[in-house]
């Protein structure tokens, strides 16, 4: 018994250690981020972008609007919602493949269940940084027969673009932050912020 009580002593010395250490850590890695971009901005952009899409759209016979998965849920959501004009919904996912391969090559993980040709497309993104995927996503679109085929993008990090790709409409253009919330993540963590904030810890 009193070997037993002789050897927790150091492990319960050990766990804690390991626990606060931990502890430190996790709390460093998921502060609070600062934010760039607050959701009372965010939203009233979004209105301003609605009332413009509304105004464009006001003629079309099928209107579709396709995010991409998964950071422009957020956004995507609170923008439809004050849409006026009729709209179905649909949802695109890529990913890039490995090194080795040439910029804008994409694996389709989730493709549109809808057909589109002779739809007008919206396509509704998070944030356009080099370019390459969504040129990629807007060139398909444009072959599988879309009648027009416009992107909306919240954030725009014109610093890192390295292909041309036009946004029709526009929330914010920013410096090249790392940046998360409201869609956006750092190894899916932070998505649910109802802002746009700066990560300044180690990614």
């Amino acid at each position: 018994m009193k070997l037993e009580t002789h050897l927790k002593k150091p492990w319960r010395a050990i766990l804690s250690y390991v626990y606060d250490k931990a502890s430190l850590d996790m709390t460093k890695r998921f502060s609070k981020p600062r934010v760039l971009i607050s959701e009372e901005d965010l939203q009233s952009r979004i209105a301003e972008l609605a009332a413009e899409i509304n105004v464009d759209y006001s003629a079309s016979d099928r209107l579709i609007a396709v995010g991409v998965l998964k950071g422009s849920v957020f956004f995507m959501v609170d923008l439809l919602k004050q849409l006026q004009v009729p709209v179905q919904v649909d949802f695109f996912q890529t990913s890039s493949y490995g090194e080795g391969t040439a910029p804008g090559e994409v694996r389709i993980r989730k493709d549109i269940d809808l057909a589109i040709r002779g739809a007008d497309v919206l396509l509704i993104e998070d944030i356009v940084d080099t370019g390459f995927t969504l040129r990629t996503i807007l060139d398909l679109l444009r072959f599988r027969g879309a009648s027009s085929v416009k992107l909306c993008a919240l954030l725009d990090k014109v610093e890192r673009r390295q292909v041309e790709v036009p946004i029709d409409y526009r929330g914010f253009e920013i410096e090249d932050h790392f940046v998360v919330g409201y869609g956006l993540d750092l190894a899916d963590y932070y998505r649910n912020l109802p802002y746009i904030g700066i990560y300044e810890g180690d990614a």
